[in-house]
């Protein structure tokens, strides 16, 4: 839910604290906001990773991520994690990833685990959810010492248990653009968890439906009890029929 930075206060993080209950209730995990929203929002049932990173759509490079918090404020929130965005292939990578060392070691000091978004993006990239750039992106995180990674999902299973496999991490998936169809994000969060992801991280896609705590229900129940899209609907009951249609 870190959208507003980025974008705008979109649709569905107009009342946040809203939208942070229905996902809490739907059975997330934990959220990941900004320190503005982690100080307004109550999370007992949820984890609190707290995104250091940020650049506006307003800017001449959006893609440039700034770190605009530390992990000393992360820890004063009483997050579980932090984590910070990279953009691989962008111009100024150099950048994010001298920023990215500083906030690892910082993130050492304090034991809190740090979540590394890997995403390629920048004048070379062709397409963001290729096997090549996926897979040097992921790994990049890995290596330079990020305790989860999050990336694209490169569009099929083979490929993308290829990207897991090199990794020897945690490796989360990022849900991307708001889909039209509902069952193609459902599609993508069970193939990735087939070929070895550790979860999703999703974001339009759920708070941005019509039934947020539904969304969240049947993405938990894929992430965590392995059920097929064709089988959610038998696992939740009669609601998400309609739901799928949507």
């Amino acid at each position: 839910m870190d959208h507003g930075v980025s974008v705008d206060p979109i649709e569905g993080l107009g009342d946040v604290r809203k939208t942070v209950n229905h996902v809490a209730k739907g059975g997330a995990d934990a959220i990941l906001v900004h320190a503005g929203l982690a100080k307004t929002v109550d999370t007992p049932e949820l984890g609190l990773i707290l995104h250091l990173s940020g650049a506006t759509r307003l800017t001449n490079d959006p893609n440039w991520k700034t770190q605009v918090c530390t992990v000393k404020e992360a820890v004063r929130l009483g997050a579980d994690a932090t984590s910070v965005h990279i953009n691989v292939g962008s111009e100024h990578e150099h950048d994010m990833l001298d920023n990215f060392s500083r906030i690892l070691d910082e993130c050492d000091d304090y034991s809190m685990p740090l979540l590394a978004m890997m995403y390629p993006r920048g004048p070379k990239i062709r397409d963001e959810h290729s096997y090549e750039v996926v897979s040097h992106a992921a790994r990049l995180g890995f290596e330079l010492g990020a305790d989860i990674v999050q990336t694209n999902y490169t569009g099929d299973v083979e490929s993308f248990r290829n990207v897991v496999n090199s990794v020897r991490v945690p490796v989360v998936v990022a849900g991307g653009p708001k889909v039209d169809n509902v069952s193609e994000c459902l599609r993508t969060v069970y193939e990735s968890i087939k070929a070895g992801a550790a979860g999703v991280s999703i974001g339009r896609n759920v708070f941005q439906h019509q039934d947020p705590t539904i969304m969240t229900r049947a993405l938990a129940e894929i992430v965590h009890n392995e059920v097929s899209p064709a089988d959610v609907h038998s696992t939740l009951g009669e609601k998400i029929e309609d739901f799928l249609r949507t």
